[in-house]
């Protein structure tokens, strides 16, 4: 199939006069045909030609007149002798973007954290949400909730979610595209809101100083590639397992569970053992005033300890809220899940309110507004510095160096179709600087890597920055109008497991 060249049939020559003129009908830019949308083919492939080399000549050309113009010369000294993006960097936008911001919630809890080598930025970024209530009722200028803790449950119940998707597929031949997705990363360190509701409400959570990171926690890619290792071992185990007709259902519920034991091993001897769930542990902390104090709780009686009257903030308020999305792939006010994503087997799914970024940007604002933090997910890497902290679309000058506009014709929803952009960092807003005519203009950003970045761990964002990259924030439906939390009662459109939705920050 397919190894004969084509013929042509009656009527080719008229189709492609219809294509040509179609064709030239197109606004042309920089000799492309850019288009809006990819929902069907511009034109049928009908235009029969045979595959190009590239021809040296061509290229000896191109450097000909390329290094004729001074200007490139130029480029070439500064581009070929350090990183072009510090050669580009924008130093008015630098100037411009100013940690100065007129909206700002009264308490943004402290200390900058860090996560360093390793994945764990939703479970930071959420615990930062969590832990302002706390410090408030308990008198703290630093607190932190452990991170390792959540961590720790995480990759346990990811394991057993990876390995219950593997016997549920076990029918689908093993080159499927799902099949592959599983395989390709079963217990990413990343994670969504939900996900951490969902650990949370089954273990509980513990202060920092009981269960510390491990030197694993904090550098995690030896345990992520020896759990990986094993877990694609148990899953042809499995698959084996399920299409062995001698096999029964307490046979593959042994297996499983032997599996399942010894990812608990390699997670306690890495990790360390964590803080019984069941058991009541004694937190010793002195509050800002000095005074030595005493909590007893369980995790699961402390992680309900998160209540703050000043702030309106409790743990089922939390629990709760809900993650508006900015994808503009598809219609706002539709709900979205994605298929076999989550952590927990039976926990809550991954939902999405897609909306407008205007509503989007609303919805934060009146967060802020009312003193409250916000877990946000974004492409953090796209014209974003580490050392200034800066995220801003002038940040770096690709047309002056390369007399080329980066991304060209690619919006917000082409990036997101082929790739080129996706939710890979989770962060926290607490404050926005509004002009005279009510538009946000900048936005403040507590980060999750160390004091050493930004300004001692703070990041800004310009307004124009978070059109572009941002594509979720976690907000308190109160804060939203009626007719989108009506998009909660909606069937949801299920998105497949590698769309770029179902990447994990």
């Amino acid at each position: 199939m397919g190894a004969q060249q084509s013929k042509s049939s009656p009527g080719t020559a008229d189709h492609e006069k219809v294509v040509l003129d179609r064709l030239h009908s197109l606004q042309l830019e920089d000799d492309f045909v850019h288009v809006d949308g990819e929902k069907g083919a511009l034109f049928n492939r009908s235009i029969i030609r045979n595959p190009e080399e590239l021809a040296v000549e061509r290229t000896l050309d191109w450097q000909s007149k390329l290094l004729a113009d001074p200007k490139n010369r130029l480029a070439l000294s500064a581009l070929s002798s350090a990183n072009p993006r510090d050669v580009l960097t924008s130093r008015t936008t630098k100037i411009a973007d100013q940690h100065v911001f007129n909206v700002r919630i009264p308490f943004e809890g402290a200390p900058i954290t860090n996560q360093r080598s390793s994945g764990r930025c939703w479970l930071f970024a959420s615990t930062n949400v969590f832990r302002v209530a706390i410090m408030k009722k308990y008198n703290l200028d630093s607190f932190e909730l452990s991170q390792a803790y959540l961590f720790f449950w995480d990759k346990l119940e990811k394991s057993n979610y990876f390995l219950e998707n593997i016997i549920e597929t076990a029918d689908q031949p093993l080159d499927e595209r799902l099949v592959q997705r599983l395989l390709a990363d079963p217990i990413s360190d990343g994670g969504q809101f939900d996900m951490v509701i969902n650990i949370v409400e089954k273990y509980g959570l513990v202060p920092q100083t009981l269960y510390p990171d491990s030197w694993n926690a904090m550098t995690s890619s030896t345990i992520n590639s020896i759990i990986v290792a094993k877990l694609r071992e148990y899953a042809v185990i499995l698959r084996r397992l399920v299409n062995n007709s001698a096999a029964t259902v307490s046979t593959l519920s042994a297996a499983k569970d032997k599996m399942m034991h010894e990812v608990h091993l390699i997670l306690t001897l890495t990790l360390g053992p964590p803080p019984s769930t069941t058991e009541e542990f004694e937190w010793n902390f002195l509050d800002k005033d000095g005074r030595a104090r005493t909590v007893i709780s369980t995790p699961h009686k402390f992680s309900k300890d998160i209540s703050s009257q000043e702030f309106r903030i409790t743990n089922a308020a939390i629990a709760s809220m809900v993650s508006v999305v900015h994808d503009p792939r598809h219609e706002p006010l539709s709900l979205m899940t994605v298929d076999r994503l989550g952590n927990i087997v039976g926990g809550r799914g991954i939902t999405y309110i897609n909306v407008d970024m205007e509503t989007l940007k609303q919805a934060c604002i009146s967060m802020l507004r009312a003193g409250l933090p916000i877990f946000f997910g974004s492409d953090v890497g796209k014209y974003s510095e580490r050392v200034s902290g800066i995220m801003d679309l002038d940040l770096y000058d690709y047309e002056l160096g390369f007399n080329i506009s980066l991304y060209g014709s690619l919006d917000k929803a082409a990036r997101l179709r082929v790739g080129e952009s996706a939710m890979t960092h989770a962060m926290v807003l607490t404050a926005v600087h509004i002009d005279d005519d009510g538009k946000s203009v900048r936005w403040r950003v507590q980060n999750s890597w160390g004091t050493d970045v930004g300004s001692k761990g703070w990041f800004v964002m310009s307004d124009a920055w978070m059109d572009e990259f941002v594509y979720q924030a976690v907000v308190d439906p109160r804060f939203l109008a009626k007719k989108v939390r009506d998009v909660l009662n909606k069937e949801p459109i299920v998105l497949p497991l590698w769309d770029p939705m179902g990447s994990l920050a």
